[in-house]
């Protein structure tokens, strides 16, 4: 991951029952299109959730694919969550895990933790890769918590049926369900495939709430949404969500943790911490992931 330009995500604001609408530039990183949503310009966060990104869907030949070198995190958690093809995820605690389809993958980085992200199995064949990467910043008592790892295989993942939409409910309690998913502090994290011509309400137990279409187009308030675009409602509003076509939606939410400061990949509320975590990863005082032993430079400030 690398610092943000806050410039790259254009927001509307005033949009049907939708306060903001936020909708992403794609970069391509070497073969892999990339949407950084969060954070934007006029919206940092949205519940616990600072970081917000749609990657692909790419498509690699046999050999190619991604090769995220170790990095390291401070005073976040990370959730990677793929609709296709499989990452390796391994880190300074020892984890080597699999994300496939459906899964969640929930790492607490506290004090410090160091990980790689690099293709998987499915390297010596055509594959494809697609899904979201999200980071989650930790309330204020627990930003230097002890690092941790924990793996949710997708079947372990309620998915029920709600007016016609399929939901799986990856974090948090919603239509009746709870996830095992533990969170930090009250969270959201849904998956929605709607077929055309469903429609959907949003939850309303949390204090903030997105949607995010990843493919196909909604309707809310009479207006048109497409793929690519995230739609926050007011603080007093509610989402009412129709398919177009069908449609496949991230919804993502929580409660607000106050603000944040994000440098590459370090989320305080002091920037001193921040600048302590850039010395320590440049004199190597991370702790270092087994089995890998080139890792990614410190960027220029």
């Amino acid at each position: 991951m690398s610092y943000f330009d806050a410039s790259e995500a254009r927001c509307d604001e005033g949009s049907g029952n939708a306060e903001l609408v936020i909708e992403p530039k794609a970069r391509d990183l070497g073969g892999l299109s990339v949407r950084r949503v969060l954070p934007a310009v006029s919206r940092r966060a949205v519940g616990p959730f600072v970081f917000f990104d749609h990657m692909g869907p790419a498509d690699f030949p046999p050999g190619a694919g991604i090769q995220v070198r170790p990095h390291p995190h401070i005073g976040l958690a990370t959730l990677t969550y793929l609709f296709d093809g499989e990452i390796i995820h391994r880190d300074s605690l020892g984890y080597v895990q699999p994300i496939r389809p459906g899964a969640a993958n929930l790492m607490t980085a506290g004090r410090g933790i160091v990980h790689s992200e690099r293709a998987g199995d499915d390297l010596a064949t055509t594959s494809r890769l697609h899904g979201i990467q999200t980071w989650l910043a930790l309330p204020e008592d627990q930003q230097e918590r002890d690092p941790a790892f924990v793996h949710y295989p997708a079947d372990q993942l309620p998915e029920l049926a709600v007016e016609g939409t399929s939901v799986r409910l990856v974090m948090g309690q919603a239509f009746g369900e709870q996830s095992p998913v533990t969170p930090h502090s009250p969270t959201l994290y849904l998956e929605l495939r709607m077929p055309a011509g469903e429609a959907l309400s949003l939850p309303v137990e949390y204090d903030e709430v997105a949607a995010y279409v990843v493919s196909g187009s909604l309707e809310i308030g009479q207006r048109a949404f497409g793929a690519a675009t995230m739609i926050v409602p007011g603080p007093t509003r509610t989402l009412r969500l129709k398919a177009l076509e069908d449609t496949r939606v991230i919804v993502v939410g929580g409660k607000p943790l106050g603000r944040r400061r994000m440098w590459w990949n370090f989320v305080s509320t002091s920037m001193a911490r921040i600048e302590e975590a850039k010395i320590q990863w440049q004199e190597g005082r991370f702790p270092a992931v087994p089995d890998e032993g080139e890792y990614i430079p410190l960027p220029d400030s």
